[in-house]
């Protein structure tokens, strides 16, 4: 009987790592290494997700100013109040399944809160820790 429990157990955790893979994650942590990005840290994502940068009005700018700090909640765009669904895949399934935008929203958020584009490194670590991905 334990032997059936942690085979259901073990097969649960395995398929909980991969519930937010998708193939336009997949393709997108292939490109980025193909510019050059090395080992992905979802450590490194979520160290940049909270990094405050100022902006050329002089304001302070994360990603958590429009994205909520708890990626399981609802954000705000800091301009025009537009409410911005949860960042989560656990409770936005339909998030990071669409490779074009994520590329559109990696260039206009990088853009938008750091001033530039974030490098491919960057990108790869933000989607890890996005993901949740190991």
């Amino acid at each position: 009987m334990n032997y059936k429990v942690a085979l259901v157990f073990c097969g649960s955790l395995a398929f909980a790592s991969l519930a937010f893979a998708t193939p336009a994650t997949d393709a997108e942590f292939a490109e980025f290494k193909k510019q050059g990005a090395t080992k992905f840290s979802a450590e490194q994502g979520k160290q940049n997700w909270t990094r405050e940068v100022a902006s050329p009005e002089g304001d302070k700018r994360s990603c958590t100013t429009c994205h909520d700090a708890d990626l399981t909640k609802p954000g705000k765009h800091a301009k025009t109040k537009k409410v911005i669904d949860p960042m989560a895949p656990s409770v936005n399934p339909e998030r990071f399944t669409d490779q074009k935008k994520i590329e559109k929203w990696f260039k206009r958020n990088c853009e938008w809160t750091w001033g530039r584009e974030c490098t491919a490194q960057e990108k790869g670590d933000f989607l890890k820790f996005l993901t949740g991905a190991n």
